[in-house]
Formats: structure tokens, sequence, C-alpha cells
């Protein structure tokens, strides 16, 4: 049941990441790159303060700075792999720069449930 909400908690984030990186993209014309970086920036903070409320118990493993600072970690790891997705996409298909952000952003999800469910929020044993 947790994924199932997750889903929705990464739907609402992933709105806020491709609606800002489509926006400043394509409606205003910056580079991709620096603009991903923003965008998944601050829907890891939508994210994060959704996923506290509806699907993770916060604090259960670590106080809460310390699973802020987490969070994040498993978030640049996400990053990464989010750039090197676009990357590969923007500069060796043919592929528009909106539906490779989609992508990206849709594989990145995977890691961050796994991650942040395995190693964040885990209950303790």
């Amino acid at each position: 049941m947790r994924v199932f909400r997750y889903f929705f908690v990464g739907g609402a984030a992933a709105a806020v990441d491709i609606g800002l990186f489509g926006l400043l993209v394509k409606g205003v014309g910056l580079p991709w790159f620096p603009v991903a970086v923003v965008s998944f920036g601050l829907a890891t903070a939508v994210n994060y303060f959704l996923s506290i409320r509806y699907v993770f118990d916060s604090g259960v493993r670590f106080a809460s700075h310390h699973e802020v600072l987490l969070v994040f970690v498993v978030s640049a790891v996400g990053l990464a792999i989010n750039q090197a997705v676009l990357w590969v996409l923007i500069q060796y298909t043919p592929v528009d720069v909106l539906l490779a952000k989609m992508a990206a952003t849709g594989g990145v999800f995977f890691w961050n449930y796994g991650a942040r469910s395995r190693f964040i929020f885990r209950a303790v044993e």
C-alpha cells in the first residue's frame, strides 16, 4: 500500500519537476542542464514533505535533520541518473527535450522509492 501512496506523491513531485522544466526550457528558452538541476531540487523538497505526510513515518530511524540530509543525498544520486538519462536522450536521439525529461523522471522514481524505503525510512527492527 505504501508504494501506491508514493506513486501519487511521486506524481505530484514529478508534475513540479516536469512542469517547471518545461516552462523554463521550452517556454523561456533556458538551457536544459541547469534548469533540470533546479527543477529536480524543488521537486525533491516537494516529494520529501509530501512523503513524510502521506507515505513514510518521519523520525523513525534518524533525527529529522539527518533524515532531510539523507533524502537529499539519495536525491543527489537520483539527480545524477536524471542528468545522465537526459544527456543521452537529448544528445544521441531525436527525442524532444520534454519527453526526455519524462523518461528520466520515470526512471528516477524507482531509485528514489527504493532507496528511501530501504535506507532512510525503514522501521528499526
